[in-house]
């Protein structure tokens, strides 16, 4: 624009936007900054006779001047260096030419007409170049650029400027932003490129954002790389690219924006940071994807059911997929086809029970995974058929629809982004194996990079998935590892427990296995799998999916992490949900509305790893967790269920401020209309958790059930009537219900007992809590409020109940007592005469048998 303003002496300058911390700092650094520099909104459009552009030719990159565009008598000259497009705005001037920056153009004019300018324009305009051509790196840099770089130098250009312009520091929230964009590069493999895609969030703009995607691709050697960013109500747009395959000027195009085939960008206003990256995937598929094939086009896995599935189940996967056919499909192969429409009519004659096998449809087309699209349309256009299944080596691969056929014939574009095969349209977040080499004992990790070979020898993708991987990045312990097939899980756990000398169990049913090594050790294996709920807070039904579908179906978005096994991707991330970002924010937030409802259980979780870790609630999980509550989703549940997620929550580290969120949600109503949370259940909680701490402390090698003690805690307001309607409520065991009820009731009178004596001695307090197993004894001393109480509880389990009588039966015996109901007696007063101090040897024991028990006898 400086170079231009020389052309034209009379013009006035202005920016149609904001201008670049590189320029900013400039004009503040030189006499530049003098010039007549005007801001857009300051200029009176109607006395405009002439528009010079510089950089640009697009309508909507000159801000508020596009209204004039139009107008009579208006004169327009042009200067760029970008492509043309079909929106460019024309000029009675156009020198339009193909150089690396627009800078160069001008300088070649400034040459020609022998027009003199200062060392500070000479300098402001080499750094236009170095900015254009990234330090004449980028592709698009020609000869000219060279030259006119020279033409500067020898008019006093400061290359010092330049170089500290160029290599400025990033202020704090320019790191952040950038190291946001580092941990959430994504990377999808499309023809044999491998394009990197990198996001951040900011309430606030910030400023150079072009500069960080191009750190980024310096920094990480990418070929390509969309960088976006959601700041204030638009989504930025910045790529770059270092091959001709990839031209992200026409990338860009498509969310109204333009630049150079190796740097481009775009202003998005309407969608947002999800939708954009969506629809980028689509038009990155479109554009670099392979000519398309049956394989291209497929939604895999299939879901499918099996010729004993039931009607019933059948109609329901339907509904739930919005699927009008289904594939019946037995070890992998196709039997026949059934549809909703046979489904439906066999259902409302109440044909409940009637099986699959009895309506399947025989007369079927299918084709190979390298049918041309053209042979495809063939058989959905013309001869009508509603589904295609892709059948490899008498394998089902995939199936074909209307809605696949249209969508490929209609956009040119792939299947969703969920049925994306891993391996062909590969997303990678990171790698993690350095972590898992850190992390993991030498034989775990040999054995999960055993399972990816096997894996890999079969065909199958394999994933570490859920609490694993999780905990593997936030740096805690967990051995207790859970992995996807997808493919047949069954079948690979068979074949990788043949070859490693392990044993397996599996589930038919669920497609799940567990591989049980020599030395005990333990993996579950699962078949990638989506749940159909029946009804809110029933069992799900489960049938075949992709990764994401699976992940997808998961509780919540820090269990959706999975770790790729397969050799050639081994330590690969994925991550489809945002969840790396939920990790480093501490966010538990759940992938879907119903979440709550399907699973009331989850809201257990959510409390129980918010506390565990330390995390927050979203905002809008809090409020499906509320409503959730509200419509009593929590008492749908079956009291096994109920208590396999309540169990857990009371042996966390600190259950006492898991169970204060559980009162502020209403979730203790749930459990029992009587568990009220006020001062007295927060006071007996919290020195429950001291009292606990102390016996710790004592090193005692007893041990305890700690989810005993606090649902002891918890119902401590529960009369045995109410302990014994929640107990059968939450379907524990009638053995242990009975000790716990009963030992409830008679803690609370002993205890109520204790606590109006004034002085009780040692065989008193012995008789109280005698028979009390530990959880009891600890409960009790965390209940009362007596000092003296407490003082009495803890000399017993420390001191008193280790006491015994020297003598035994025998001994009586052989001092000539015979057997009967007098030994109890003696023995008894030999444990008071011990627990008062009264006597302390097995000689004094004697001596009191004699004086009390023989001289009566005599």
């Amino acid at each position: 624009m400086v170079a231009a303003k020389k052309l034209y002496p009379r013009a006035i300058m202005a920016f149609p936007g904001s201008q670049e911390k590189g320029l900013r700092d400039f004009f503040v650094k030189s006499t530049v900054y003098f010039l007549d520099i005007v801001q857009a909104k300051k200029v009176d459009l109607e006395r405009v006779k002439r528009l010079i552009l510089v950089d640009t030719r697009e309508p909507s990159r000159i801000g508020r001047f596009c209204k004039i565009i139009d107008k009579p008598g208006l004169d327009i000259h042009i200067y760029d260096h970008h492509p043309s497009t079909s929106k460019d705005i024309t000029g009675s001037v156009e020198v339009i030419e193909t150089v690396g920056a627009t800078v160069t153009i001008l300088a070649k004019i400034l040459r020609e007409r022998n027009i003199q300018i200062s060392s500070d324009e000479a300098t402001l305009m080499s750094l236009g170049i170095y900015e254009d051509t990234g330090s004449f790196t980028f592709p698009s840099t020609t000869e000219a650029d060279y030259q006119a770089a020279s033409y500067f130098l020898s008019k006093g250009a400061n290359l010092n400027i330049v170089s500290d312009m160029l290599a400025r520091d990033l202020t704090v929230e320019q790191v952040a932003l950038l190291n946001d964009l580092i941990q959430s590069a994504s990377t999808y493999h499309i023809n044999e490129i491998d394009v990197v895609i990198a996001q951040a969030y900011r309430d606030e703009y910030i400023g150079d954002f072009a500069i960080l995607v191009h750190k980024l691709m310096e920094m990480e050697n990418l070929k390509v790389v969309f960088g976006l960013a959601s700041m204030k109500d638009r989504v930025y747009l910045v790529a770059r690219s270092r091959i001709s395959q990839v031209d992200v000027a026409k990338i860009t195009k498509a969310f109204g924006g333009g630049g150079h085939p190796q740097a481009a960008s775009a202003t998005i206003k309407d969608l947002n940071l999800i939708q954009v990256e969506d629809k980028l995937l689509k038009i990155l598929h479109d554009r670099i994807g392979p000519s398309r094939i049956a394989r291209d086009i497929m939604s895999s896995p299939v879901i499918h059911v099996q010729p004993e599935t039931s009607l019933k189940v059948s109609g329901q996967i339907m509904k739930e997929q919005n699927i009008n056919t289904l594939p019946v499909i037995t070890d992998g192969k196709l039997l026949g086809l059934i549809t909703r429409g046979m489904v439906e009519k066999a259902l409302s004659h109440s044909s409940r029970h009637l099986k699959v096998k009895d309506f399947i449809l025989k007369r079927f087309s299918q084709v190979a995974p390298d049918t041309p699209l053209h042979r495809i349309q063939e058989y959905i256009i013309q001869k009508r058929e509603g589904i295609l299944p892709v059948v490899e080596k008498e394998k089902v691969i995939g199936v074909i629809t209307r809605t696949d056929l249209l969508r490929a014939l209609a956009s040119g574009s792939t299947p969703p982004e969920y049925l994306y095969d891993v391996r062909r349209y590969y997303l990678r977040k990171k790698r993690v194996s350095y972590h898992m080499a850190e992390q993991l004992p030498k034989n775990i990790l040999e054995r999960l990079q055993a399972i990816g070979k096997v894996a890999d020898g079969l065909g199958y993708n394999i994933y570490a998935v859920g609490g694993f991987v999780r905990d593997l990045l936030l740096g805690h312990k967990n051995l207790d590892i859970d992995i996807v097939v997808e493919g047949d899980g069954i079948h690979f756990a068979k074949i990788f427990a043949e070859q490693h000398g392990a044993r397996t169990h599996y589930h038919t049913k669920f497609g799940t296995a567990q591989v049980v090594f020599p030395d005990g050790f333990k993996i579950d294996v699962a078949t990638a799998r989506v749940e159909y709920y029946e009804s809110p807070a029933a069992l799900p039904i489960v049938g075949m999916s992709s990764l994401k579908l699976d992940l997808y179906r998961r509780d919540f978005t820090v269990n959706t992490l999975a770790i790729m096994l397969n050799p050639h991707y081994f330590g690969t991330l994925i991550d489809f949900f945002g969840a790396q970002n939920d990790l480093k924010d501490r966010v538990i937030r759940v992938l879907h509305n119903l979440s709550f409802v399907e699973d009331p259980t989850r809201i257990l979780r959510a409390i129980r790893f918010e506390q565990r870790y330390g995390f927050k609630i979203s905002t809008h999980t809090s409020n499906l967790i509320e409503n959730a509550v509200k419509i009593k989703a929590l008492e749908k549940l079956t009291g096994k269920r109920l208590f396999s997620e309540l169990k857990p929550i009371l042996q966390e580290q600190d259950p006492p401020l898991a169970i204060k969120r559980m009162a502020q949600y209403g979730v203790l109503q749930s459990i029992h209309p009587k568990i009220i949370y006020g001062e007295q259940l927060e006071s007996v909680l919290e020195n429950l958790k001291s009292t606990i701490s102390w016996y710790q402390l004592l090193f005692l090698d007893e041990r305890y059930e700690k989810w005993l003690i606090y649902f002891l805690g918890l119902t401590e307001g529960l009369n045995k009537e109410e302990m014994t309607e929640l107990t059968e409520r939450l379907s524990i065991p009638e053995k242990i219900r009975k000790i716990m009820v009963d030992g409830k009731k008679r803690a609370d009178r002993n205890l109520h007992q204790m606590e109006r004596k004034v002085d009780m001695k040692n065989n008193q307090i012995y008789r109280y809590l005698e028979g009390f197993a530990i959880e009891f004894l600890i409960y009790m001393m965390a209940k009362t409020k007596s000092v003296l109480t407490k003082k009495a509880i803890s000399s017993y389990i420390t001191k008193l109940r280790y006491i015994k009588p020297s003598l035994t039966g025998k001994d009586l015996e052989s001092m000539g007592f015979a057997p009967g109901p007098i030994y109890k007696k003696i023995l008894d007063s030999l444990l008071d005469a011990r627990l008062n101090d009264k006597i302390t040897t097995r000689a004094d024991e004697v001596n009191f048998v004699v004086r009390r028990y023989m001289k009566k006898a005599s």
